[in-house]
């Protein structure tokens, strides 16, 4: 939201420098859940169950881009239940204005051109954090028969010419989650066989793909980077739990450490995190786990170490968790070196540190240097993506003072109510109204 004479903003206002205790339980995943609410279009009868779901804001999009297209959803907030009824989708030209606020609109694609064989996109949004084309996706689709029309309006029509799509050999030239999990609903009721080579190896991809197997689909090589579809001829619907979100227990981890404490996350997944979890035992901070337990304790008579990452695709150091590890070497004793190698963009939330009193320098090839500084102080700043929110809420619970985070929608679009998760920890955070200020970031999402 932009700033205006009588317009306000979303943001949340974090009284810094308190120790953290108690016990939470984990959110479920975002980036699994919202390829499970697109596949749910595709049976042509029943009713697909999805327990679990995390009230936030790309959720809520991609439920109303379902109900445009034709399905009857019932979203249980308290219980957090979706009920998805596909019977009657009809509609295959998606809304701009609910696929411009949010890239997981891309997912609809192949459900859409496996249901009625026809779909238009006026245009995908998200988080502005470099080079992220679809157009990968369009010719995965090509190769499996369909025809792709990009119209000078700026609309991508995509139409299944023979009726029903056909098997293929794919390859993706960068392991793209929603790439992968696009061309498996579209290769799912595909006529043979299709192998799609480079696919994504990532838990919510896994969890997906399991999910997908459920609805009847044929699939095999889950968790390796080749995935073998024999297309079926329908998909019915299911009840299912999808998996722990490891990016937002990756901030809860690490606000314990950048505050101090002793925290317990339940229902949590520690294999997913496993080289995160090393780094931060590197940087000094205590973490036990068990099969989905962590246990994190961080005590702040000791200096936390410096660190060197360099995010790479799954089973990599992961892009989303790179902005909350930047933020947390600002408070160690040293240099740390910080290699983004998947979005030449993710370090829109850079400038905010900055003014936080982080000592950061970009250098010519890319490399983030930080150099920590003993302490932080809060003031104003702006999120600019989800995870660039999530690194400016870290670094609020580290530092003395106030700090503001305006436009909090984008924290909203990846954490269900993160002031009462916080809250519940011994944060002293509010989510609150004002008037948004200019503030210069690298990147500004409306």
């Amino acid at each position: 939201m932009t700033g205006g004479a009588f317009m306000t903003d979303i943001a949340f206002q974090i009284e810094g420098r308190r120790t953290l205790t108690g016990e939470i339980t984990a959110q479920r995943s975002k980036n699994a859940v919202l390829p499970m609410i697109a596949a749910a279009l595709i049976p042509r009868r029943g009713q697909t169950v999805l327990h679990g779901v995390p009230d936030i804001a790309d959720v809520r999009l991609a439920l109303e881009v379902a109900r445009y297209v034709g399905a009857n959803v019932d979203h249980d907030i308290a219980n957090h239940t979706v009920i998805i009824d596909a019977s009657n989708v009809v509609q295959s030209e998606l809304p701009a204005s609910l696929t411009e606020r949010f890239r997981g609109s891309v997912l609809f694609l192949a459900p859409l051109i496996t249901r009625l064989g026809h779909v238009e996109l006026p245009g995908s949004g998200g988080c502005d954090i470099g080079t992220r084309k679809i157009d990968f996706h369009h010719r995965g689709f090509a190769r499996l028969g369909a025809r792709v029309e990009y119209r000078e309006d700026g609309r991508t029509i995509i139409t299944s010419s023979r009726g029903r799509l056909q098997g293929a050999a794919l390859y993706l030239d960068l392991p793209s989650h929603t790439g992968t999990e696009n061309l498996v609903m579209g290769a799912a009721l595909a006529r043979g066989m299709t192998i799609i080579e480079n696919a994504s190896i990532e838990p919510e991809v896994i969890d997906f793909c399991n999910y997908m197997t459920q609805m009847g689909a044929k699939i095999s090589g889950q968790g390796t980077r080749t995935l073998i579809i024999e297309g079926v001829e329908e998909l019915h619907a299911v009840e299912y739990t999808p998996i722990p979100d490891r990016l937002v227990i990756g901030l809860l981890i690490m606000s314990a450490a950048i505050a101090g404490g002793d925290i317990t996350i339940h229902h949590a997944y520690p294999d997913h995190l496993r080289l995160v979890i090393a780094k931060l035992e590197q940087m000094g901070v205590d973490i036990d786990v068990d099969a989905h337990r962590l246990h994190v304790r961080r005590d702040m008579n000791r200096s936390l170490n410096p660190i060197n990452i360099m995010t790479e695709f799954y089973p990599g150091y992961p892009t989303d968790l790179q902005p909350c590890t930047t933020a947390l070497s600002t408070l160690a004793s040293g240099k740390s070196f910080i290699r983004e190698r998947i979005f030449e963009n993710r370090y829109d939330f850079i400038d905010g540190l900055i003014e936080m009193g982080a000592d950061i320098l970009i250098s010519q090839n890319n490399v983030c240097i930080v150099n920590g500084v003993e302490r932080m102080q809060g003031t104003r700043v702006r999120a600019a993506s989800i995870r660039a929110g999530a690194a400016l809420l870290l670094a609020g619970i580290g530092a003395e003072g106030t700090t503001i985070i305006e436009n909090g929608y984008q924290i909203d679009r990846g954490h269900e109510r993160i002031e009462d998760q916080l809250h519940q920890l011994g944060v002293k955070i509010s989510r609150i109204e004002v008037q948004p200020q200019p503030i210069q970031v690298a990147s500004i999402i409306p």
